[in-house]
């Protein structure tokens, strides 16, 4: 088929910028679990079609651990890659803890937070690690606010909390309503909070997703107005 070069030309000028030059997508995240799959004492697992975690997993203490070690609660699809540890029946939570057992004594409660990790922990006044957990915090870029938004790093304190109903009120964006259970404010709006979209990345617009139960934990049964917050800096964990 022939075709006029003057009227091609036109045609050229006529179309939307966007069909011919599109914006950069984000790189895929690599999940925690496919990198530490390779680490002594673990192995890799495929997902398969059809995979649930459930199904992997029927028994709940141990698909709870695989979850904590590949620091994930989200659903399941063909092509993840998911680190299992070895002899799994045999292993606790505290037996994988990505934090010491014991730091120095502070004579006060403190939450750590380790966004390389991807990793919380609770240590009681004599320093003894009582609990930890998976999280996931703020990304390097977030397309819908055109800036950065890597969570806030440093010490803090608790500064006010909220129950299983607390939401956001910027996310998303214009309106907000984004749910954050058990929230924990410790910086104007950084907050802890629990989640079910701990990806096994960092990923947020800057707070720290916990799993909702983990969450649940933190603002019933340790934290108080004022309880110490370290969040390591990136790249230190």
């Amino acid at each position: 088929m022939r075709i006029h070069r003057r009227g091609f030309l036109l045609f050229l000028l006529a179309m939307p910028l966007g069909v011919w030059i599109s914006p950069v997508a984000e790189a895929k995240p690599t999940r925690y679990g496919e990198i530490l799959c390779q680490e002594k004492g673990y192995r890799c697992q495929e997902v398969l079609e059809g995979d649930k975690w459930a199904s992997l997993w029927s028994d709940e203490a141990q698909r709870d651990l695989v979850k904590r070690v590949n620091r994930m609660n989200v659903r399941l699809r063909p092509g993840m890659t998911l680190a299992v540890p070895e002899e799994l029946e045999k292993k606790d939570t505290l037996d994988l803890a990505p934090f010491p057992a014991q730091i120095e004594a502070t004579g006060e409660r403190e939450i750590r937070v380790d966004l390389d990790r991807l990793a919380w922990a609770a240590y009681d006044a004599e320093g003894r690690l009582l609990k930890w957990g998976p999280a996931a915090g703020g990304k390097d870029y977030c397309p819908d606010t055109g800036e950065a938004c890597r969570t806030r790093t440093g010490e803090y304190r608790i500064e006010r909390m909220g129950g299983a109903g607390c939401k956001s009120k910027k996310f998303p964006i214009p309106n907000g309503g984004a749910p954050m259970p058990y929230c924990m404010f410790y910086s104007d709006g950084y907050a802890l909070h629990g989640s079910y979209e701990v990806p096994g990345y960092n990923a947020s617009h800057g707070c720290v997703r916990l799993f909702p139960e983990d969450a649940k934990w933190l603002r019933q049964e340790f934290v108080e107005s004022g309880t110490l917050v370290k969040v390591l800096p990136y790249g230190e964990g």
